[in-house]
């Protein structure tokens, strides 16, 4: 979907690649309304637009709130008119440990934020998306989405969750006029830590660990935004996705393998 003069929603506009991707979106036409849990980081964000000439409406929201989502929704349709694009680009990981030493109340925090929270929005904004004379929904999962990350098991849950889900909502919206594409980041080079509330462990600095170094959001975002417009089923961002897609489909217990050896010094 072209989304000049299109008006679109972008959930984790605040930082990173949802920063990124709300910034790029104003600078090819869109209205953008920017939604982040941080009105510091969504001032921020407004900042960056407004230094380049544009305007972008923002909208603080927790989605883990889900008593506030509807009249978020409300709220942004009456001052901003129709929505025609969603991108849930907002997301926690968490803490760096095993499962077995993860607490309830971490692993309800991922599950609410990364997945119920995405679909609550989505049930939300979607009636009117089916209204558009087109529409499009862009949902964020995650390499750790299709392939188990040791320590961040309950993120890649979640992420599997968005994944199967965002399946299902493109095949019962293939006929339609609402566009559906799923992505698949690797390694974006971003402040998720810091935004999940999470330290990152020492012993993760280490050599073998810090020698993956994350795409840079702006090029994450060109490339989502490109997945976009080209009204792609599914796309991997960074050339880890891409390899550990194609890995993993050749030989899930080999990849598993793999990824298991090359993450272990974040569980020290």
């Amino acid at each position: 979907m072209n989304v000049n003069n299109k008006h679109v929603v972008v959930t984790g506009a605040g930082s990173g690649m949802g920063q990124a991707l709300a910034i790029q979106m104003i600078q090819r036409g869109a209205k953008v309304t920017g939604i982040d849990r941080n009105l510091v980081s969504l001032e921020d964000t407004q900042s960056k637009v407004e230094s380049l000439g544009e305007k972008m409406h923002i909208a603080t929201l927790d989605l883990s709130d889900f008593d506030k989502i509807k009249p978020t929704v409300v709220e942004i349709i009456h001052s901003q008119g129709p929505i025609d694009a969603l991108i849930n680009c907002a997301g926690i990981i968490q803490p760096f440990v095993k499962f077995n030493d993860l607490s309830l109340e971490d692993i309800h925090r991922v599950m609410i934020v990364n997945f119920f929270g995405m679909v609550y929005l989505t049930k939300e904004i979607l009636p009117g998306l089916l209204e558009r004379p087109e529409a499009h929904i862009v949902n964020i999962s995650s390499m750790g989405g299709f392939l188990p990350v040791p320590g961040q098991g309950m993120y890649g849950a979640s992420k599997a969750a968005v994944k199967l889900f965002t399946e299902a909502l493109y095949a019962e919206l293939m006929e339609s006029k609402v566009h559906v594409t799923l992505i698949f980041p690797g390694a974006v080079e971003t402040n998720i830590t810091v935004n999940s509330g999470i330290s990152m462990p020492s012993f993760a600095k280490s050599a073998e660990v810090s020698q993956f170094k994350g795409m840079k959001a702006n090029e994450a975002a060109r490339q989502i935004m490109e997945a976009m417009e080209k009204n792609k089923f599914r796309a991997c961002v960074g050339s880890d996705a891409k390899f550990m897609d194609i890995l993993s489909r050749i030989s899930p217990l080999y990849a598993t393998k793999f990824i298991a050896k090359k993450m272990k010094a974040l569980l020290g």
